[in-house]
């Protein structure tokens, strides 16, 4: 990533509260760093439902990255509490748009491995399509 597109990364999304959603806290660090590196604001990580749901109860995260299959359940009770608190979020998997249900596949995925480029652009894509909502 270049120090010009690191700089509107940052710009772009220096406000936000992100929550992750992953179960594999070596991943959920990196990206958390990653998030922290583009000037997030603040980050909330999380690793299975109950705890994810608790937390979006307790404050709305501005947006959220989510991973499709928490030890083996899958993340699309979290998915729809964010829908429906009109909170956007992107999906991360290592299978792709493929990893997900098909009322899911007109989501953002981001396919993991990633780099922090490749989530900001997802994460910028989902917010400027909520705001156009």
């Amino acid at each position: 990533m270049t120090d010009e597109s690191a700089d509107q990364f940052k710009i772009l999304l220096g406000r936000l509260n992100v929550l992750i959603v992953e179960d594999e806290a070596i991943i959920s660090f990196l990206i958390e760093d990653m998030l922290l590196e583009l000037g997030c604001r603040s980050v909330t990580n999380v690793a299975g439902i109950p705890e994810a749901l608790s937390a979006i109860d307790e404050g709305c995260p501005d947006v959220a990255v989510l991973d499709v299959n928490l030890d083996g359940q899958e993340v699309y009770p979290i998915a729809e509490r964010l829908k429906s608190s009109g909170v956007p979020f992107v999906f991360t998997t290592g299978y792709g748009s493929d990893g997900l249900k098909p009322e899911w596949a007109h989501m953002p995925v981001v396919q993991k491995p990633f780099r922090a480029d490749m989530l900001a652009k997802a994460l910028l894509a989902v917010l400027a399509s909520a705001q156009s909502s």
